[in-house]
């Protein structure tokens, strides 16, 4: 049912036992990876390339690991790079906005300008206030919209029309309030997204759990709930948005990663084994646990099958929430 956004990759998720160390070969797969972040630093995309490249590299089965974040056109222009670069030691990190923004025309190019490589995790979305804000639980978010929803700024890391756009949307459809009028203020990426929350510029952010999650240990920021089925281990105490009202909803966004399009079968192997097998490393477990990741792991042609099915499901609500 389109009032429930299920995009856990129930699938494709891979259930993870007690994490060791890396398997007993442990030998690097891949000599370098260059990662191509397509928003600026401190946002979702950025946090995934470089936990990934922190937990490979640690473990030794990538040599060596560089970061470059390449903003505008709300990915396009890295989208744009790659294809133009076609760089073998590249690897474009992205998540559900590359379906989502293909959809919208935001750009041309859809996944299948690329190389999909595999979906690595899934994060939670969560709907977040400042610390000093008199908005204590979603049912005082909710409250406040209805009664003036143009005084209820809400931003997100995305441009109008995407990903954080539309978990705003869900969440104030399935709590009986007009998704429609959502005032949304888009920002470039989380980190942009989550100033302006502090800076007192939106009222209330929707953005990734894992984005969130650290602030709110820190105190400075209130989480009033999170798109999961059930409570997140990481922080128990922030209740599922179907419990504190919002009914039915249930959201993941996976993030993955991305070859150039001409990218040979040797080289994509190689990425999808030493992803493959950072699963089983200590360095991973303390990467995903201090963000609050769900493990998946989808790779090649499942991968695009899921991205296949993700494109006609997402289509499909978008339609109904107004957004095409």
């Amino acid at each position: 049912m389109l009032n429930t956004l299920k995009i856990a990759l129930a699938a494709s998720a891979v259930a993870f036992g007690a994490m060791g160390v890396a398997q007993a070969d442990g030998h690097k797969k891949v000599d370098t990876i260059k990662f191509l972040i397509p928003g600026g630093a401190g946002g979702g995309w950025d946090g995934t390339a470089r936990g990934t490249g922190e937990a490979l590299t640690k473990s030794g089965l990538v040599g060596n690991a560089t970061y470059e974040n390449m903003s505008g056109g709300g990915g396009g222009k890295a989208i744009a790079h790659i294809i133009e670069t076609n760089d073998q030691d590249t690897l474009m990190v992205n998540s559900t906005p590359i379906v989502i923004r293909s959809l919208t025309k935001v750009f041309p190019q859809s996944f299948r300008d690329l190389t999909p490589i595999a979906g690595t995790i899934g994060d939670y979305g969560a709907m977040v206030v400042n610390k000093d804000s008199t908005l204590n639980s979603f049912g005082d978010l909710v409250a406040a919209y209805n009664a003036d929803s143009t005084n209820v700024a809400v931003g997100g890391g995305s441009v109008a029309g995407g990903m954080d756009h539309l978990i705003a949307a869900l969440v104030m459809k399935n709590a009986g309030a007009d998704a429609t009028k959502v005032k949304y203020i888009p920002y470039d990426a989380g980190g942009k997204a989550m100033a302006g929350l502090l800076s007192g510029e939106i009222k209330a952010l929707a953005t990734g759990f894992g984005e969130a999650i650290e602030l709110a240990r820190q105190g400075e920021v209130k989480i009033l709930c999170v798109t999961s089925e059930a409570r997140v281990a990481a922080m128990d105490t922030v209740p599922t948005c179907d419990e504190a009202g919002s009914k039915g909803t249930s959201f993941v966004n996976w993030r993955g990663f991305f070859g150039a399009p001409g990218l040979s079968d040797e080289k994509k192997a190689e990425y999808i084994a030493a992803l493959k097998e950072m699963y089983s490393t200590d360095d991973w477990a303390a990467v995903r646990d201090r963000n609050g990741w769900v493990d998946i792991f989808n790779a090649d042609a499942d991968f695009v099958n899921f991205l296949e099915g993700q494109e006609e499901q997402i289509g499909g609500l978008m339609k109904e929430l107004g957004f095409l």
